[in-house]
């Protein structure tokens, strides 16, 4: 079991990147768009967008998001399909509670 401190913190990132999503990828995308010269931004115009996007919390990123196991909070070892840690997925597996999922026998 994780601890809840941990468990909480993941929570609030997922929060935070809610809600700067929008302004970070109108950001990014005004970046890309500079760079492809379609767009006529100057430097200047460009260091303040990226100033702006230096502005916004850390934790606002979608990089710092982990996938946390949906029963016990383990932040390693998680399978996507399932939203489970390895743990979890094989004690369910081995109980016949996941469709879809053979165990391996030879």
């Amino acid at each position: 079991m994780a601890r809840k401190s941990w468990i909480q913190r993941e929570n609030k990132r997922q929060k935070l990147e809610l809600k700067y999503r929008l302004i970070r990828r109108s950001s990014k995308k005004k970046i890309k768009m500079s760079k492809s010269k379609v767009s006529s931004l100057s430097e200047s115009e460009i260091k303040e967008i990226r100033r702006k996007l230096q502005s916004l919390p850390r934790n606002s990123s979608p990089i710092r998001l982990h996938r946390r196991c949906f029963l016990t909070g383990r932040s390693r070892a998680n399978y996507r399909d399932f939203e489970l840690s390895r743990h979890i997925l094989r004690e369910m597996v081995f109980a016949c509670l996941l469709p879809g999922a053979t165990r391996a026998s030879w």
